[in-house]
């Protein structure tokens, strides 16, 4: 693919983060609850992070190894972001993060629906996982409403700020 896709959905539209989304990143992502939930957003999160997590973004699609979406509402104001990586064996992670002021609004199950439809038709996976802390319940439920099943407990999976944490494993296949 040469050109980043826009997926649109009813109240979305899913796009290329831009340089010009860092300081909603930074903002964002300015509550502790976001590291604590995620193996992968540091505390405090400041300009840096954003400046190289739009950078990474960048060059996991010109490499085709990833497809980081900003998630923006129909004013084109990013509200989270979702993406889909590592896509060997025909099989991809699905991930996401979503501003505070929009949980509960149904708006990551929307984008979720869209990744996938988008990485097995037009990227053709075969299956595309996801995982989430077990002291992250609500993950799970946006995994369960777009037809993830629970695949496996993944053992103190990931080292975080010197603790170990076991990861839940969702998954779902093309047919």
């Amino acid at each position: 693919m040469e050109k980043f896709p826009v997926l649109q959905t009813e109240r979305l539209i899913l796009s290329q983060l831009e340089e010009k989304d860092i300081p909603f990143i930074v903002k964002l992502l300015q509550h502790r609850i976001f590291s604590d939930l995620t193996s992968n957003i540091p505390y405090p999160y400041v300009e840096n992070d954003a400046r190289s997590w739009v950078k990474m973004s960048k060059e996991a699609f010109e490499n085709n190894t990833g497809y980081t979406f900003a998630i923006r509402n129909k004013e084109d104001q990013i509200i989270g972001a979702i993406g889909l990586h590592d896509r060997d064996d025909d099989k991809a992670e699905l991930g996401y993060w979503i501003g505070i002021p929009y949980w509960n609004k149904g708006y990551v199950t929307e984008a979720a629906k869209a990744i996938i439809d988008f990485g097995f038709n037009e990227l053709k996976l075969n299956k595309i996982f996801a995982t989430h802390f077990p002291h992250n319940p609500a993950s799970g439920r946006i995994m369960e409403k777009v037809g993830m099943e629970q695949e496996a407990v993944l053992i103190k999976e990931v080292k975080k700020d010197g603790e170990y944490f076991d990861l839940v494993r969702y998954c779902i296949l093309k047919d």
